[in-house]
């Protein structure tokens, strides 16, 4: 039964050629692969050979063998033991049977050199580790590898080049697992996700994306205004107040003489010696020094940021849109979310369990998205859920209302009381005090009247709620900026008004995150301790998706207001948004429970980018442009202390290029033309609504062809179904007239026999008609779903004449 294999494998040998490690040539490479094809066929025809001689000495065994037990072992003809056939099925399946043919393609492999070694293994059809034993058996002795001299060191070389690419290529994999591990708050996010949803999980996005473009907008402040103005400090006008912890609630005291606000920056050149003018004028730069103008660039630098912010944003929010509003429909979602959203990669246990809390939480949003629309209501209902909203609508509009005359009256007094007396530290803190506790207590105002709404889907529930917290926020903020720029630029005309500006965004900005964490600690933990208390059971309350984000949204709008009057303000809000997000986690997985009415948030994202782009961005932005062109400086104080606005700072400059030679006059005719003109953004804004209106054209026509690809395939799908029908029809057609014709020709026969005379002419019929009948035109091919005739659609002559055949 055993045969010697010979076999031998066609590879050209190259003893001479030095460059062992080449890659192998097509022609090579087609000799080994069929020399390896060969060898599988010829081992496929041995396993066959042998299971053939296995019957055969399995026949032999039940007949020597038929009055024993199956069991027992068999004395075959030359004495060896014959077993059952269940054995000798075992024995022929048992890999010693293969060693042979191992050997064998061990030795072949040994001839080929590294690199053809390499490629044939990498090809074949065989495990990872049957891959490495094959490699490690074809190795060479070590010994052997010493005799080969210059080869030997070729191999060497090639050796340690391989080595090299393997060394860099896990380096490159763990720098890439080091990146994704630098990454902020990766598993956190994953789980939130898993046992949340994405409505909850669009919050912490939210937060994450304001920490980017806070550290985007602090990076050029800290190079190019703290650091230079930290290295170069001016002269100090007077003692310093000690420390004594207030200063960390109100902003005051020694922090007023630090890089965090607008009046301990100087309007001199810097780099240079120079002490303070006594008539307030600048000073002149040194023969051969480098200047740096601190008011050019404190004025650029915030522009500059300002751009590079308003830039991210719109990118972003274009991204957040073609992720979110995607060309084409939805449907089949649930079945790619079922059989293609497992990441066969995973290998641990709590990652293989968080992602199955991912897919089963998609899963219920995705349900309760289809089922959403299903909930149709009267005429009645429909009145009734009308004047509730309009109702609710009225009492929110008039809470904002009075709560905007409520801050409007509380800053007329608090000017009143510091035009009588100085003011005080703690009575800093009572307008940012009365604001905070509108910002929070309003909310849950909303929150009571939006359970009367009782809308069906959960999604228009958050959006109400954003829109009302949304304009009770910006109604707040736009008093306050009348009352900083207004009124307080007005009262504090011998004092620097900026530096008053900025501690109040730092007082707002302080308040609001402790009344964050009060809410938080008030308004979850202590609401889930009273909820399991009373109802005995775990009744947790939900995550507030739009009072959060709104918060978001305010803090994030308080930064931008501040920047140009506080320039570590962001790093402020960096360290707030940092604090808030591990509080915030804790007190989700600990207080909180997953929304009792799941629902996708496919389009949250994009509505948070767009809120912050237009309302937030947009209002900070005109703020401090009205403050640069419009609103006269602090004389007394800050970079721009002598010129009448802080715009004229870029004019001054401009004049000093004009003086300065015909080399540089390009740079005037920029500004003159470029930034003093209206024609630069006219000109800008149509291009930007072109660029609109041409991606919501190109966006249109890519979902217009969608829909009629979509509909050419659904009527091809149905025209197959059609043409499928009618060829099965007039198959069994034929089918059954062919079961009939036996039947005739015995009726014939029978009529024959008893001499009538109809089957004669019935006979001379059929000798008449055996010519085969004309066919017609072939039918033409059908165009859509148009002509579904049974002419239309016969078969065409080659299918008839087959089926004749039969």
């Amino acid at each position: 039964m055993s045969r010697s294999l010979a076999f031998v494998l066609n590879v050209p040998e190259t003893p001479q050629d030095p460059e062992d490690s080449q890659e192998p040539s097509p022609y090579d490479e087609s000799e080994v692969h069929d020399s390896f094809h060969q060898l599988i066929q010829e081992q496929s025809r041995w396993v066959a050979e042998e299971g053939l001689e296995l019957q055969q000495r399995v026949l032999g065994a039940g007949a020597l063998g038929a009055s024993g037990s199956d069991r027992q072992a068999l004395l075959g003809p030359e004495g060896a033991p014959v077993y059952s056939t269940a054995t000798l099925r075992i024995l022929a399946s048992m890999p010693s049977r293969t060693i042979e043919k191992r050997g064998l393609l061990v030795k072949e492999l040994q001839g080929l050199t590294v690199a053809q070694r390499d490629h044939m293994l990498r090809g074949m059809p065989l495990s990872l580790a049957e891959k490495r034993c094959l490699r490690e058996e074809s190795r060479p002795p070590r010994g052997k590898r010493r005799v080969r001299g210059r080869h030997g060191l070729l191999s060497c070389c090639s050796r340690l080049r391989d080595s090299c690419i393997l060394a860099s290529h896990n380096l490159g994999l763990a720098l890439l697992s080091g990146l994704q591990a630098l990454m902020p708050w990766h598993y956190a996010l994953k789980r939130i996700g898993g046992q949340f949803g994405s409505s909850v999980l669009s919050y912490f996005l939210f937060l994450k994306t304001l920490l980017a473009f806070n550290t985007l907008l602090l990076l050029p402040l800290l190079a190019f205004i703290v650091a230079v103005q930290a290295a170069f400090p001016p002269a100090p006008s007077g003692s310093t107040p000690a420390f004594r912890g207030l200063e960390l609630l109100t902003g005051g005291g020694c922090f007023t003489h630090t890089v965090m606000y607008y009046g301990y920056y100087s309007n001199v050149t810097l780099n240079q010696p120079c002490a303070s003018p006594l008539d307030g004028g600048q000073c002149t730069p040194a023969a051969g020094g480098l200047p740096y103008n601190m008011p050019l660039a404190y004025l650029f630098t915030v522009g500059v940021a300002f751009f590079i912010t308003c830039i991210t944003l719109v990118y972003s929010m274009s991204r957040s849109f073609g992720e979110s509003y995607r060309v084409g429909s939805t449907s089949g979602v649930h079945a790619v979310t079922v059989f293609c959203s497992w990441d066969y990669k995973v290998t641990q246990k709590w990652a293989s369990r968080l992602q199955h809390d991912n897919i089963r939480t998609q899963l219920k949003e995705l349900l309760a998205e289809g089922q959403l629309w299903q909930r149709p209501r009267r005429a009645c209902g429909r009145l009734q859920q009308g004047a509730v909203l309009g109702l609710v609508w009225l009492l929110c509009l008039g809470t904002t209302l009075v709560c905007a005359l409520a801050v409007y009256t509380f800053s007329e007094l608090v000017i009143q009381q510091s035009r009588v007396s100085a003011e005080r530290d703690w009575a800093l803190l009572a307008l940012p005090l009365v604001v905070c506790l509108l910002n929070l207590g309003a909310p849950y105002l909303f929150r009571v009247l939006a359970v009367l709404e009782r809308h069906d889907s959960p999604v228009l529930e958050v959006y109400v709620a954003i829109c009302r917290n949304l304009i009770l926020k910006v109604v707040i903020l736009g008093i306050l900026c009348y009352h900083w720029l207004g009124r307080r630029v007005g009262t504090l005309k011998d004092q620097c008004w900026e530096d008053f500006v900025g501690q109040e965004l730092y007082r707002l900005m302080v308040m609001d995150f402790i009344f964050t964490l009060l809410d938080t600690l008030l308004g979850e933990l202590v609401w889930r301790l009273i909820s399991e208390k009373r109802s005995q059971r775990k009744g947790k309350p939900e995550f507030d998706i739009a009072g959060n984000v709104l918060e978001l949204i305010y803090g994030q709008t308080l930064t931008w207001l501040g920047v140009l009057f506080s320039p570590l303000l962001p790093a402020m809000q960096i360290i707030k948004l940092l604090f808030l997000f591990y509080v915030k986690k804790t007190s989700l997985m600990a207080n909180c429970q997953a929304p009792r009415r799941p629902w996708k948030a496919s389009h949250m994202s994009t509505v948070f980018i767009s809120l912050l782009c237009f309302p937030s961005f947009l209002g900070a932005a005109v703020f401090l442009c009205y403050a640069i062109w419009q609103v006269k400086p602090s004389s007394i104080c800050g970079p721009f202390r002598t010129l009448d606005t802080m715009y004229e700072a870029g004019k001054v400059w401009v004049r000093q290029l004009e003086e300065a030679g015909p080399g540089v006059s390009w740079l005037p005719w920029i500004h003159r033309y470029l930034v003093e003109s209206a024609f630069p953004i006219y000109l800008a804004s149509a291009l930007l609504l072109a660029v609109i209106y041409l991606n919501i054209q190109v966006v249109k026509g890519q979902r217009k062809v969608i829909c009629l690809l979509k509909e050419q395939l659904s009527n091809e799908g149905e025209d197959k179904i059609f043409l499928i029908n009618k060829l099965q029809r007039i198959y069994e057609r034929k089918e059954r007239s062919r079961a009939f014709q036996p039947w005739e020709a015995w009726k014939q026969l029978l009529r024959k026999a008893a001499g009538d005379p109809v089957a004669s002419a019935g006979q001379r019929d059929d000798r008449g008609a055996s010519q085969p009948p004309e066919r017609g035109p072939l039918p033409t091919p059908l165009s859509g779903r148009v002509g579904r005739t049974e002419e239309a659609v016969m078969p065409p002559a080659v299918f008839t004449d087959d089926w004749d055949a039969q």
